[in-house]
């Protein structure tokens, strides 16, 4: 989950600095703002957007929705493979060859399909969480471009991947960027449309 996460922060936040950047081409204005002048570079934790916006917040509570309906699936399958086993163990010995042979192919079988079904489930919920977060991010994105005009900045890095060794606490834009990302997107991402799941025909 953290090496998804990793990959779309970096590419969502080069498409916003690229984008800022562009508007370096317009004049600065005549004086320095108030207050300790204008800051020309500027810098926002995307994790800390992420964990702490109304939107990132309900994109982890509805993968979080998606895991456990998926996870009770599986202890599901676990408990029937659980009676299976014990079955096999308490009256094995009472059956026929044929039929203990029948019955371990069955439970052996079952086996591999919950391995099988546990697996597709890890990459649907990876799936889901690319396109919930890659939604959030590309709305981050915009917010961090329309900042950077507004503030008239050269330059908006991000603070973890750009290998920021020293930032001022002055040229933190983060929580003004979650601030204008709430107010833009106060109910959070749209649910997701419901995807046809492992075994589950449309």
């Amino acid at each position: 989950m953290r090496g998804v996460l990793t990959c779309l922060v970096f590419l969502t936040v080069s498409v916003a600095v690229a984008a800022v950047v562009a508007q370096a081409q317009a004049p600065p204005p005549a004086a320095p703002a108030a207050g300790g002048g204008l800051h020309r570079i500027a810098y926002i934790d995307v994790q800390r957007v992420l964990a702490r916006s109304a939107a990132g917040v309900a994109a982890r509570e509805q993968l979080e929705r998606e895991k456990a309906t998926m996870q009770k699936e599986m202890d599901a399958k676990r408990v029937e493979l659980e009676k299976l086993r014990e079955e096999l163990e308490k009256k094995g010995a009472l059956l026929t060859a044929d039929a203990r042979r029948d019955r371990q192919e069955q439970f052996e079988r079952k086996r591999r399909d919950a391995a099988r079904l546990a697996d597709d489930f890890q990459k649907e919920l990876e799936r889901k969480e690319s396109v919930l977060l890659q939604k959030v991010l590309q709305e981050v994105s915009g917010i961090i471009e329309r900042v950077g005009k507004e503030k008239n900045y050269y330059l908006i890095v991000e603070k973890r991947g750009a290998g920021v060794v020293y930032a001022a606490p002055d040229a933190d834009l983060t929580e003004e960027v979650i601030r204008a990302f709430d107010q833009q997107a106060p109910k959070g991402p749209a649910p997701a449309s419901p995807a046809v799941g492992p075994g589950k025909k449309p």
